[in-house]
């Protein structure tokens, strides 16, 4: 497939029943968990650094995902890593982060290099999370720069699972 590439010696890993839009581009370092989607006009660019996308998740259309090279000042660059059933909204800048498991980034954000958003996070539509902030699990962050704004409830965290599984769903449905 044209739209899946090679860069240098790093091919991308593709799981199992993954479904990649024909406008989406993946390329080099980047490894797709079973059972996720990448939504049209996507673009995970693992070239200078690697993606991991763990299973179940979902990357929403016009999303953009990057990384940042190893270099002297930061031996380790940033590479970015999303978890296991997360939600990415349309248009979504992900930038050498990590993302861990059932989160739900929302539409236009903006995350930086070094960000880590632990587990059960919310981050509103149009959000920008500047670079090494750290998103505790269970509340809900809005804004730009992003605030925490209160805890998550019980019904809201359910729904991270709900959107995961309902693009696994939809999913299937373009894969048959």
């Amino acid at each position: 497939m044209r739209n899946i590439q090679h860069f240098q010696n790093q091919h991308p890993q593709i799981g199992e029943a993954v479904y990649i839009h024909s406008s989406a581009t993946v390329i080099g370092d980047v490894q797709i968990g079973k059972n996720s989607s990448i939504w049209p006009s996507t673009v995970i660019r693992g070239d200078v650094n690697f993606i991991r996308i763990g299973e179940g998740s979902n990357i929403q259309d016009l999303s953009i995902l990057h990384v940042s090279h190893k270099s002297s000042w930061q031996p380790d660059g940033s590479p970015l890593i999303i978890g296991n059933h997360v939600t990415i909204g349309h248009q979504v800048l992900l930038h050498g982060c990590t993302i861990e498991d059932e989160c739900l980034i929302g539409m236009g954000s903006i995350v930086m290099d070094q960000v880590v958003v632990q587990k059960h996070v919310m981050l509103a539509a149009g959000s920008l999370v500047p670079e090494g902030k750290v998103l505790e699990s269970g509340y809900l962050y809005l804004g730009r720069p992003v605030k925490r704004i209160r805890p998550l409830t019980g019904d809201e965290i359910a729904h991270f699972m709900y959107s995961a599984n309902h693009y696994i769903t939809l999913k299937n449905q373009y894969l048959t």
